[in-house]
């Protein structure tokens, strides 16, 4: 199956096919090495993809080429009937919302093979003013998990026969974020809420949504339930910081729900007993209470000698929850640091509300809560500057490298991968263009004067010409991209590692910088999703190498 991106797969109950979506073929001739190309990813369209036939048999279910940096996805209900189709067109939490009756075509999927004609959709939400999830359908009575005047959530209900009339189900809560919601055990739900960054778990009923059960679980994360609504027993993924992971068997079947271990992962030599995490609210520039997770060996004497790792993110609706990493483990177990996770603002940690406080014209408060979060763990003598590295990905590149401009003098070494950097060109390649809900866009005047204060391509300075009674320099740093990343393309990477090279070194005969600023380019790898163990453990040494060698610790046994 080719030009597959931004698609999961939904599979007819006939088992005969699945719905997919998909971009255009290349044009003929443009031999492009798939993974390296830059142009926008434009007009996604979904098909219905036959099993034992070509894909170019396949049926083309829905496209609008009127609006070709829409994103497009289709999802059967549980009974089969319905196809639902959701249709975003940011990174933004709305979509509108059609459906298709299926089981009314008069010949099938089948009679639309030698058709021109797109499925007959009905338009229920036609504008992109908030989420609409589908959870449950009982015939044409549909159950919704929206932020629909909720930005933290609610579930409602609506009968396709009467569009216009939405009761709520399960209310917006007053401080905690609704997840997510499965239906299970035919009248049942699991929902999962966000309570200062842990989850609770909980059983309601699908018709009332009134409470029935809380569902005993550790501080930590639940990342996957997996549950029919005609199956009576759930499975529910957790972990935690101190937790590998753990499968839990939920059988709703019984007077009181009975959760049992199904599968754990054990890693050797790992005992959860020796370490603690702390939560604590940090406040940020403006005196917001910014959430982080300290994680660290017990009884560690708190002296500021000790090196950390800062970990943050900030953006696009996502949350940092408690996960576990075997790198990060290493770094407590055989550096003696602490590893910290700050719950910036830009994430989903408290809401749309969250969220909308650290984007756009408010990005720089991202900014502002990470250098506070830093400024904490030194105050409090977990670290001091010069034993404190600072990492993120992606959006998170962006972050590291807006603060080792904005404060050089913070950090002792920074980590940024596949970061997005030049913030007045991001748009115009591949899928940058549906990161302007989080971001603006450079073709705005408006937008602009945002992006240009923190674009880290833009923002290189001599930081010994800003304090020249300080002697100050960048922090060793390493970008790391890949060459096939078609998210980020790389090219944010090389121009600013580029920039900091010209600014700070090329360009002076005797630089003040002296720390190393390194490049690492991964080959026959992308954005990070579904790499290769060895690729992982080969990154990992190299960036924690980098960081033990200038941070200046030794490996404890």
């Amino acid at each position: 199956m080719g030009e597959v991106k931004f698609s999961g797969i939904s599979w007819t109950h006939d088992s005969k096919g699945f719905f997919y979506s998909r971009y255009p073929a290349p044009k003929e001739g443009e031999n492009v090495d798939a993974g390296t190309e830059t142009d926008s990813n434009l007009n996604q369209q979904l098909y219905y993809h036959f099993l034992g036939t070509g894909q170019s048999e396949d049926i083309l279910c829905w496209r609008d080429p009127e609006n070709p940096k829409h994103f497009v996805a289709g999802g059967i209900t549980d009974d089969g009937k319905y196809l639902v189709l959701t249709i975003g067109e940011s990174c933004d939490p709305v979509n509108k919302l059609y459906y298709c009756d299926i089981s009314s075509l008069h010949e099938g999927l089948e009679g639309f093979r030698n058709k021109d004609g797109l499925l007959p959709f009905v338009k229920l939400i036609d504008t992109f003013d908030a989420q609409y999830e589908a959870i449950a359908n009982d015939g044409t009575v549909f159950t919704f998990l929206t932020n629909k005047d909720a930005p933290k959530y609610k579930v409602v209900r609506v009968d396709l026969k009467e569009p216009s009339n939405w009761i709520d189900v399960i209310p917006e809560a007053e401080k905690d974020v609704l997840e997510s919601v499965y239906a299970v055990n035919v009248n049942k739900l699991i929902v999962s809420y966000l309570s200062d960054v842990k989850y609770v778990l909980q059983v309601r009923n699908l018709k009332t949504g009134s409470l029935l059960h809380q569902l005993p679980i550790d501080i930590g994360s639940v990342y996957g339930i997996s549950a029919r609504r005609e199956d009576s027993v759930a499975f529910i993924g957790f972990t935690s910081f101190l937790t590998p992971g753990i499968v839990y068997q939920c059988n709703l079947g019984t007077e009181t729900p009975d959760m049992k271990i199904f599968r754990e992962i054990s890693v050797p030599g790992f005992d959860r007993s020796e370490y603690e995490v702390n939560q604590v609210f940090v406040p940020s520039k403006d005196g917001t209470k910014i959430p982080m997770f300290i994680v660290g060996r017990k009884n560690i004497n708190l002296d500021g000698s000790h090196p950390c790792l800062l970990y943050g993110y900030g953006g696009f609706n996502i949350s940092l929850t408690p996960t576990f990493s075997v790198s990060r483990i290493v770094l407590t177990r055989h550096l003696g640091a602490f590893y910290c996770v700050a719950n910036i603002r830009g994430g989903g940690e408290y809401g749309e509300e969250w969220h909308k406080a650290g984007a756009l014209s408010k990005k720089q408060n991202c900014f502002d809560d990470f250098i506070s979060a830093a400024e904490y763990l030194i105050s409090a003598g977990y670290t001091r500057s010069e034993k404190l590295c600072i990492e993120g990905g992606s959006n998170g590149g962006l972050l590291i490298g807006a603060c080792i401009n904005q404060r050089p003098d913070l950090f002792g070494c920074a980590l940024a991968h596949v970061g997005v950097l030049d913030m007045l060109r991001f748009h115009k390649f591949t899928i940058g263009h549906a990161w302007t809900s989080d971001y603006g866009c450079s073709d705005k005047e408006e937008e602009f004067h945002w992006l240009i204060k923190y674009s880290p391509l833009h923002n290189v300075r001599r930081p010994w010409e800003q304090h020249p009674d300080q002697p100050l320099q960048y922090p060793p740093t390493m970008l790391l991209t890949a060459d096939h990343d078609d998210r980020v393309v790389p090219l944010h990477t090389l121009k600013y590692l580029a920039t900091l090279q010209y600014v700070l070194c090329t360009s002076l005969e005797k630089s003040p910088q002296t720390n190393p600023i390194v490049g690492r380019i991964e080959c026959k790898a992308g954005h990070g999703a579904g790499r290769p163990t060895q690729k992982m453990i080969e990154e990992a040494s190299d960036r924690y190498g980098f960081m033990a060698k200038m941070l200046g610790v030794s490996w404890i046994e």
